[in-house]
């Protein structure tokens, strides 16, 4: 035997990939030579199964003709390689794989059925791929209506099989007739050789016409070729993708191969997949997979290390439904029965790992048995598993305590298996499960089977529990995370909304800008006809002040007087605060001069201190002095800011003939009592007014003095009862009038 250098490919380590185009002369392939021909010898009339497309004639390149000459029919396996994506996915690496699936699939299907319990997958030194099962091998006798082989209708005719009305498979994979026929489509060559009757029985196709290969040349012709006799059964499919198809970097993945052999020993237990690599530079072991535990295995192999929360729970069920199909040319109904394979347990662990299968086919994208799983799971969790948890009681009270399908699936590891006849699938590479009856059939035995699992028919206490606990603690955290994000969202937006309606704003902004903070409508009146509306802006505070000392974000943000701050300095808050966006180049608290104006100063002030510190840093946050008392002598009037002052100003404003008794002071219960002369000579004209710059060590002093308010004023009667215990050794009891 000669080799071809123009055939020979060093395969990358990638994987197998669709080997280069050349001339077409004799090939070395492992164990068997094919002779290719050259593309312009002669040889015998393609055979009708692989007849070129019918093409009627076409109007020339944009002569905008359109009759019923311009309609074009393909026939055969042509319509597969003008449209690979309708039947494979794609030209790239994903559909040349699924050509490997398709044979593979076939094979296990033998195995499914109960006649065939060893498959073997070989990647050749030349490209190919081989697949090799000892099943009952496909018929080889001649078919009536299209006198040709069985085998040669199989891979030559799309929608041709053993798969259709359930006579040779109850239940398989490849149900749409395509799938050898598909491969033969797209490969180059392809070689079938089936055990059956006694003998060994080979066909080839050669740029998908049927024939054999000599030592010399390929021989066009429907006639199969006996080899030997034996007494074994099986098929053997091997194929060389046609790279005038698939992409430059199309692959065949050897560790894809590997990966789709093991998973699919777990959905036939007993059954024996051996995958071989015999290219060149590759360093891959023959590996034999076999399962005797099913899809329950599967779900142990992909908990990896995590710790396990439960045992693997197994579920299996039957059930019925009814579908309308042809059937002798008229739509019928039949009934099909369906089986549910279930298995499932949870790690120590967040990732969800849900895999799904039809027959033995792996549906990627899942599809209604995968709906339905997931459905009837979270109704079973919320519904049995976390009934009156005391761990979500606080959710309850505003319904966030019922589990999400995220919630329900955090460390889920899970394997779904259904079996039925003719499913229906969402395209043809059969990658979603599309039949509606499937849906509630999956539903109806989880969510049995895992409620009687959930308490305790089955199980083990301390896995219900754990299981509890795992997925009560995901709810909370979600909620948790939810509420966090929103305030973080919340916390972003302010001052990029509206301003606040209460807000009297002035007309410009900048570093000579003021915010004016007053306590309440009745001083926001006196203090907008008072003050400048060119750069002073005002502010009336209208309920309580939070307590950002002991308050979390969330009940900050949710304050309505801190909303109307952040929003009306325009700058942010906490960590996002900048400085150099607010709107205002100075804050100034205007409080009452008594025990309650103290108090909202002091929780300004923390509020301030805790999530826009940049404008305490920066000296830009006042304080302004209004006085106490009032009295007017002569044309003169005069403020006293606190009694020592009111007693100070008394004495000297008695020396000569005035009596200290006829001086009348009037004590400012607010500066809602002062009118808009006296409000704008001590807090709004720059003039005469007085501030005082609040720095951090005052609002570092302003929280703790919230805290005492708290303690002192606040509603909690305990803590306050307790404080005066404890404190009461410090004061005097002379002091105290009893």
């Amino acid at each position: 035997m000669t080799t071809a250098k123009n055939n020979k490919a060093t395969p990358s380590k990638a994987g197998t990939k669709a080997q280069p185009k050349g001339k077409r002369t004799t090939v070395l392939a492992d164990d068997l030579q094919i002779i290719m021909d050259s593309p312009n010898q002669d040889s015998e009339p393609q055979p009708k199964a692989a007849k070129p497309a019918k093409t009627s004639k076409k109007p020339a390149k944009g002569s905008g003709t359109y009759d019923a000459d311009a309609i074009e029919t393909l026939e055969g396996l042509d319509a597969v390689r003008k449209r690979p994506g309708m039947y494979i996915g794609g030209t790239g690496s994903a559909g040349l794989m699924h050509l490997v699936w398709e044979i593979i699939d076939n094979a296990v299907d033998e195995a499914a059925a109960g006649e065939a319990n060893s498959i073997e997958v070989t990647f050749h030194r030349d490209g190919s791929i081989a697949v090799a099962d000892n099943g009952r091998g496909i018929p080889v006798g001649i078919h009536t209506k299209r006198k040709v082989s069985a085998l040669e209708v199989v891979l030559t005719e799309l929608h041709a099989g053993g798969k259709f009305g359930g006579g040779a498979y109850g239940a398989s994979g490849g149900l749409h007739g395509v799938g050898a026929s598909v491969v033969n489509a797209l490969s180059e060559k392809l070689v079938a050789e089936v055990d059956r009757d006694g003998h060994t029985h080979r066909l080839c196709f050669n740029q998908r016409v049927a024939g054999q290969f000599t030592t010399r040349s390929f021989r066009a012709g429907h006639k199969l070729e006996r080899i030997k006799k034996t007494k074994k059964t099986g098929t053997r499919i091997r194929f060389w993708p046609d790279t005038e198809i698939f992409d430059p970097d199309a692959a065949i993945e050897w560790e894809e191969v590997r990966e789709r052999a093991l998973r699919a020993t777990y959905l036939v237990p007993g059954l024996k997949i051996t995958v071989t690599d015999k290219r060149t530079g590759q360093k891959n072991e023959p590996e034999t997979f076999r399962s005797r535990g099913g899809i329950s295995d599967l779900v142990v192999a992909q908990s990896g290390d995590h710790a396990p929360i439960t045992g693997v729970i197994n579920i299996n069920g039957i059930d019925t439904f009814e579908e309308k199909v042809p059937v002798d040319g008229k739509m019928q109904i039949v009934e099909r029965e369906c089986t549910v394979d279930v298995a499932l347990r949870w790690v120590n662990a967040f990732d969800a790992k849900i895999t799904s299968f039809v027959n033995t086919i792996p549906t990627s994208e899942g599809g209604t048995h995968r709906d339905g799983f997931e459905k009837a799971l979270t109704r079973a969790v919320n519904d049995v598993l976390l009934k009156d948890v005391r761990q979500l009681a606080k959710l309850a009270k505003k319904n966030n305590h019922r589990a999400s399908r995220d919630d329900v699936q955090e460390g889920l590891v899970a394997a779904i298996k259904v079996t039925f006849a003719e499913p229906q699938f969402r395209g043809q590479t059969k990658q979603e499960l599309g039949t509606p009856a499937i849906d509630k059939i999956v539903y109806a035995i989880v969510k049995s089977s895992l409620t009687e699992w959930f308490e305790g028919v089955g199980s083990k206490k301390t896995h219900v529990d754990n299981l509890r606990k795992k997925v009560a603690t995901a709810v909370v955290n979600r909620v948790a995370a939810k509420q966090a994000l929103d305030t973080k969202r919340k916390a972003a937006s302010m001052g990029s909304t509206g301003m606040p309606g209460k807000l009297a704003d002035c007309r410009i902004h900048g570093p000579d800008a003021e915010l004016l903070i007053v306590e309440g409508d009745s001083a926001a009146g006196p203090a907008k006809e008072g003050r400048n509306s060119e750069f002073m802006a005002i502010l009336p505070l209208r309920g309580k002040v939070v307590n950002a000392a002991k308050a979390t974000m969330k009940q900050v943000l949710d304050n309505a007087e801190a909303q109307a701050l952040f929003t009306a300095v325009g700058a942010g808050s906490g960590k996002d605060f900048d400085v150099t966006s607010s709107r205002y180049g100075r804050i100034i608290i205007l409080c009452d001069a008594d025990v309650d104006g103290s108090h909202i100063r002091c929780l300004l002030l923390t509020l301030i201190y805790r999530y826009m510190t940049p404008l305490l840093e920066g000296g830009h946050v006042y304080a302004a002095q209004p006085p106490l008392f009032t009295t007017k002598v002569g044309d003169e009037t005069y403020r006293a800011f606190s009694d020592e002052e009111r007693e100070q100003m008394t004495q000297d404003l008695a020396k000569g003939n005035r009596k200290a008794e006829n001086i009348k002071w009037q004590r400012f219960k607010g500066l809602g009592e002062m009118n808009v002369d006296e409000l704008a000579h001590c807090a709004l004209d720059p003039e005469t007014r007085i501030l005082r710059r609040l720095t951090m060590d005052d609002a570092v002093q302003a929280k703790d003095a919230a805290k005492m308010f708290d303690v002192l004023m606040g509603s909690d009667v305990a803590q306050r009862r307790d404080y005066l215990v404890k404190n009461s050794a410090l004061m005097d009891p002379d002091a105290l009038d009893i």
